[in-house]
């Protein structure tokens, strides 16, 4: 166990803290950790009735370009990932899902930052209306199972999130 001697904000943001540090190690010795704290988030594999999977086309700003990626969005605080979850689907792609099964959650890099990401199978999908985000801009694309491992290689489909979930849900369909 490593224990926290000292430490302080270097920033403080509407989606992000970075934290500063100081702790001792279990031999005694002292080092720094810095810490991107993040509420979380939930993400959803929307499958249409046909078998389709909802995607979202936005672009990225972090890796300045568009991405096809799974609906997703930050928890709230005190917020379930269920709730986030209901939340999230009817935001980007206007669906409300009658069925949710949990697939998997993850903690994207726990060497620097404490955000667990949990990722929802949707289905039984009834229309609703999207509404984005004000700072959100997004196309919705229905993609077939077969073409996953096509938009993978490509690198259309290039963030962890996106990629262990829709091989999760091949794998497991």
């Amino acid at each position: 166990m490593e224990q926290r001697v000292d430490g302080r904000y270097a920033y403080r943001g509407k989606i992000i803290n970075v934290r500063v540090d100081q702790v001792q190690l279990a031999s005694g010795r002292e080092t720094v950790r810095e810490v991107v704290e993040h509420p979380g988030a939930v993400a959803i594999v929307p499958v249409e009735d046909n078998g389709n999977i909802l995607l979202v086309r936005q672009y990225r700003y972090a890796v300045g370009r568009e991405l096809l990626e799974i609906p997703a969005g930050t928890r709230e605080p005190d917020e379930s990932a269920e709730a986030c979850e209901l939340r999230e689907i009817e935001e980007e792609v206007g669906m409300q899902a009658r069925k949710l099964e949990l697939l998997t959650s993850f903690y994207i890099s726990p060497g620097w930052c404490n955000e667990e990401i949990v990722i929802y199978r949707a289905w039984d999908l009834r229309a609703s209306r999207v509404d984005p985000d004000d700072d959100e801009v997004i196309d919705i694309v229905s993609v077939a199972p077969a073409d996953v491992p096509r938009l993978i290689a490509e690198r259309e489909v290039a963030d962890a999130k996106t990629i262990t979930a829709l091989l999760l849900h091949l794998k497991n369909r």
